[in-house]
Parts: structure tokens; C-alpha cells; sequence
């Protein structure tokens, strides 16, 4: 039997994927590069969130497992991982 927390995890990247597809076949339909640069432009939101959801599902999976230290290395990798996407 498969995991909750892996379950969880794949769920979510698999909603992420239909939503890129859906996104895509949005974009064809729209014909329009101000409208497709629109439609990607909300995707940049999608996937630091399913990012950061699918990490903290992961992390609370292993949270029993680790020392307090190496989870703050880990949020700090994280963290690092979002000021580098999110900075401008």
C-alpha cells in the first residue's frame, strides 16, 4: 500500500500537471500572445505554491525522523529555494 504522505505529494503533482496542460491548451486556443502571457503568468504563481505545499507535506512526513538541526537545514534550503525564485 502506497504512503498517505507520498499519495499527498504525487496528488498534488499530478494537479499541477493537468493545470499546465489545461494552461497550454488555454493558450492555443486564445491564439493571442498577450492573452498566453497572461495564462503563464498565473502559472508562475501555481508552482512555487504546489513547491512549497508538496515540500511541507514532505517534511511533516519525515518531521518524527530528523533532528531538530537537520530540519532547519532543510527549511533553510527551502528557503533560499524561494528568495531565488521569487526575487526580481
Amino acid at each position: 500500500m502506497v504512503n498517505k504522505i507520498v499519495l499527498s505529494m504525487a496528488s498534488l503533482r499530478v494537479l499541477s500537471g493537468c493545470i499546465e496542460i489545461v494552461a497550454a491548451l488555454i493558450m492555443i486556443r486564445l491564439a493571442q500572445v498577450e492573452k498566453a502571457l497572461l495564462v503563464n503568468s498565473t502559472l508562475a504563481i501555481v508552482g512555487p505554491l504546489v513547491l512549497l505545499t508538496t515540500t511541507t507535506i514532505g517534511l511533516v512526513g519525515i518531521a518524527e525522523k530528523l533532528s531538530i538541526s537537520k530540519m532547519l537545514w532543510l527549511l533553510a534550503g527551502v528557503s533560499c529555494l524561494f528568495i531565488g525564485i521569487l526575487k526580481k
